[in-house]
């Protein structure tokens, strides 16, 4: 047993260099370690390898030096924060660098769920001397857990494939590494991540595995060079602020994260929806993009869904445990919906220009860290009023003249719901900036909205006015349709919300030839 920071190896002395080192804040492992230790101590008394070989006042596991990110903890006077792990892991990449023979590999595994825990690990590594050569996501976590359920618990561990990073590494021009350079042979960051993440898609890894799995081959590019500058010769870290505007302050990740959400918007929506900009001709608008995003990364490697296999195909154990969690259940009753680590929502929507407070409460729910997907079900009251989908839908139904609802005002006899969007909050002080066309517009209902509506009124049973919504939409144009065939792919496949889009579509007129 050593210290990783000061290998008892000498150097160059390895073949290969593999490590699974801890994984930022999600596992506090001395602690855990602690249950199990005490026993030992019991079936092996006076042992040398049962007690704290750092301190020897220490009756527990070793605590002071533990490389993990956990600010109630505190070594040499200062907080075990994010700088302690990052400072901490490059040392001990840097003594993996050490003791790693010329031309060898060495391998990092890492399963992090958010871009905070990746930016902290890449920072060391990085700093440790490396080159990240690959990068292969490997199944190893069973998708029927309840862990898995409706959220983005990643499937796959990630190996991080590494060399040595040459000692007269050249400096690396920011234009190159972010568009590419065809005379140099040199490929840029959005062509890198969107041929990886078709290789990957190939081989059946999908949502948020796939998100993290492009992390190496985006860094491949970077960390081959002893640093990157811009034209001014301003060093681009890799992490920094991602809400920043010049490169070298916004940092090398944020680009990475924006490049894959954009490449996955084009995939599912189309080139044009890449773009960020609602005001775009046939372009999408914030909503649809954000839900598109979202169910996009919480889908899970192997074609499973987010939802994992059918119930008959789970094991004991898994619904042993559900029925344990659900007999732990507060009496406030777990809220339906898909979720996501909001620091993950957050990462991809900002350089989208998708403004997350702008949804709240419309189609998503922040609590406690995380980004709930509102389902369709919970939207009723938005967009059909307090009257709910079903009994506005029996009025149209019913024929009975113009119906004086918030979702239908005026609505003509015979004519189509026109479905009524929210009006946006606008910030104190900004009012008299805001023109009255720019206000008009954002109460209208967008795509999403309209999509929505139409699977509330199919869940209801109402078929009449739902043709009357297909129709006029088919009339205005491909949108509706566009959005409806990008939320069947997506949705997961036994929800229903899948269910309900799906029989939108087989019950869309055809046009005739």
């Amino acid at each position: 047993m050593a210290d990783a920071r000061t290998s008892p190896l000498p150097d160059a002395s390895a073949k290969v260099w593999f490590t699974d080192p801890p994984y930022y804040d999600a596992v506090p492992y001395a602690d855990l370690s602690d249950y199990f230790f005490v026993w030992l101590k019991r079936l092996l008394p006076e042992h040398s390898h049962v007690r704290d070989p750092f301190d020897p006042t220490n009756a527990l596991t070793p605590k002071a030096n533990e490389v993990v990110q956990d600010d109630a903890k505190w070594i040499g006077g200062r907080r075990k924060d994010r700088a302690f792990f990052e400072s901490a892991m490059a040392t001990a990449f840097i003594e993996g660098n050490r003791v790693l023979d010329d031309g060898e590999i060495g391998c990092v595994i890492f399963a992090h769920k958010t871009t905070e825990g990746w930016e902290a690990l890449l920072s060391g590594l990085v700093r440790g001397g490396w080159v990240i050569t690959g990068s292969w996501p490997l199944v190893t976590e069973r998708s029927g857990r309840p862990r898995a359920q409706e959220s983005a618990a990643l499937a796959t561990s990630v190996h991080l494939i590494c060399r040595r990073r040459p000692q007269d590494a050249p400096v690396g021009d920011w234009t190159d590494i972010l568009r590419g350079n065809r005379q140099k042979g040199l490929e840029g960051l959005y062509d890198r991540v969107a041929s990886w993440m078709e290789r990957l898609q190939g081989e059946g890894i999908r949502g948020a595995d796939l998100v993290f799995a492009c992390i190496g081959p985006a860094l491949e590019i970077y960390s081959r060079y002893s640093k990157v500058v811009d034209a001014d010769d301003r060093e681009i870290s890799l992490g920094g602020d991602p809400t920043a505007v010049e490169p070298h302050q916004r940092g090398y990740l944020a680009y990475v994260w924006e490049a894959v959400g954009r490449t996955a918007l084009q995939q599912v929506l189309g080139d044009d929806e890449a773009g960020g900009s609602d005001s775009g001709a046939g372009v999408l608008e914030e909503d649809a993009r954000l839900t598109a995003l979202f169910l996009w990364t919480l889908q899970s490697s192997n074609g499973e869904g987010v939802n994992g296999p059918p119930a008959a195909e789970k094991d004991d154990e898994a619904e042993e445990l559900e029925e344990t969690e659900e007999e732990e259940e507060t009496p406030s009753k777990k809220k339906k919906g898909l979720t996501l680590v909001f620091d993950v929502a957050r990462r991809f929507a900002q350089p989208l220009g998708i403004h997350l407070p702008d949804w709240e409460g419309w189609i998503i729910e922040t609590s406690k860290g995380t980004v709930r997907l509102l389902p369709v079900s919970e939207r009723a009251e938005q967009l059909f009023g307090r009257e709910g989908a079903q009994g506005v839908a029996a009025e149209l139904e019913r024929d009975t003249g113009p119906i004086q609802l918030a979702l239908f005002p005026q609505a003509e006899q015979g004519a189509a719901p026109t479905v009524k969007g929210r009006g946006r909050r606008v910030a104190k002080g900004t009012a008299t900036l805001v023109s009255d066309d720019s206000l008009r517009a954002r109460r209208e209902a967008t795509t999403l909205d309209r999509v929505h509506a139409a699977m509330l009124l199919q869940r209801s049973g109402r078929s009449s006015a739902l043709r009357a919504v297909l129709k006029a939409e088919q009339e205005r144009g491909q949108g509706f349709l566009r959005l409806a065939n990008a939320l069947s792919a997506l949705y997961p496949r036994d929800s229903e919300e899948k269910r309900l889009v799906d029989a939108i579509e087989a019950q869309r007129p055809q046009r005739r030839v």
